[in-house]
């Protein structure tokens, strides 16, 4: 099976070349405690069976400073294409943003507005002043990945969404719904977001997990998700090394609650999405 990982972080084993600087001041615990080098990454991914990976900002060890990203999606273009945090309230935030996403850079951003390390979700990525960034990102054609909680900031997303339609949007854990209260209303409130016609879902261990533990009732949420965005808007994300579980659990883990979907949907799902959001991913070649 073709897979794209759409959702891994790397941290470099050389803190001199690549000085910490997470967001909010507090390096997460997994940064810390399990980090993972692209090089380990490589030798996860091959493991696995994994053809490529999207190497996502690990904002809570890095901040604002990608250089790790991209150097090592750089130095492996044919496995890794490297997603950077930005800031859109920066004054230039068009220009930098141009440039940043230019040949050879970013093939997405990221804006980390709630985590582990910052557990008061914020609202400025809705803010005025970062309209001009949304509008150039809108331009661009640049993804820009979305770490949010559904619910405290849902308003604000839908707004953003609604004045920037053209802007393709990646929701990091689906926003995180509250799957273990009930699938149904969760899948419902997912599913409701689906007129938004270029926002995305990124499925991760976060979700994955939680639809394990219900059981059979993961197809209330599921059901109402994938008939609403289409697995076509879907993509798969391990989350490693921030998740406890190895690679290969994590990639088993997914196939398990979407045993229940079409051939098609989990092809979408665990490669198909990826693949159009970032183009310089190509085809597996491995």
């Amino acid at each position: 099976m073709d897979v794209v990982d759409a959702h891994c972080h790397i941290i470099s084993a050389d803190p001199a070349a690549y000085p910490r600087a997470p967001l909010g001041g507090k390096q997460s615990d997994w940064a810390a405690t399990r980090p993972v080098t692209a090089e380990g990454m490589v030798a996860r991914m091959d493991e696995t069976g994994i053809a490529q990976s999207v190497l996502v900002q690990a904002t809570t060890n890095y901040g604002y400073d990608n250089a790790y990203v991209l150097d090592s999606a750089r130095k492996e273009p044919g496995r890794f294409v490297a997603v950077g945090t930005f800031d859109p309230l920066r004054p230039d935030a068009p220009a930098a943003l141009a440039e940043a996403v230019g040949e050879g850079g970013l093939s997405g951003v990221r804006l980390f507005t709630t985590g582990s390390t910052m557990q008061t979700q914020g609202e400025w990525f809705a803010a005025p002043e970062s309209y001009a960034f949304w509008k150039r990102a809108e331009a661009l054609d640049v993804p820009v990945c979305l770490q949010m909680r559904l619910g405290p900031a849902t308003a604000q997303a839908e707004e953003v969404l609604d004045r920037f339609p053209g802007v393709r949007v990646l929701l990091d854990h689906i926003g995180y719904p509250d799957i273990a209260a009930s699938p149904a209303k969760a899948g419902e409130e997912v599913a409701a977001l689906a007129r938004h016609e270029r926002l995305h879902l990124k499925l991760t261990h976060r979700n994955l997990e939680r639809l394990q533990d219900v059981g059979e009732r993961a197809v209330e949420f599921l059901e109402p998700v994938v008939a609403a965005f289409g697995a076509g808007r879907i993509a798969w994300g391990s989350n490693c090394p921030a998740a406890e579980q190895p690679l290969p659990e994590l990639l088993a883990l997914a196939e398990d609650v979407l045993a229940p979907l079409t051939e098609h949907d989990r092809a979408e799902i665990f490669a198909g999405t990826a693949r159009r959001l970032y183009p310089a991913l190509g085809k597996a070649d491995h």
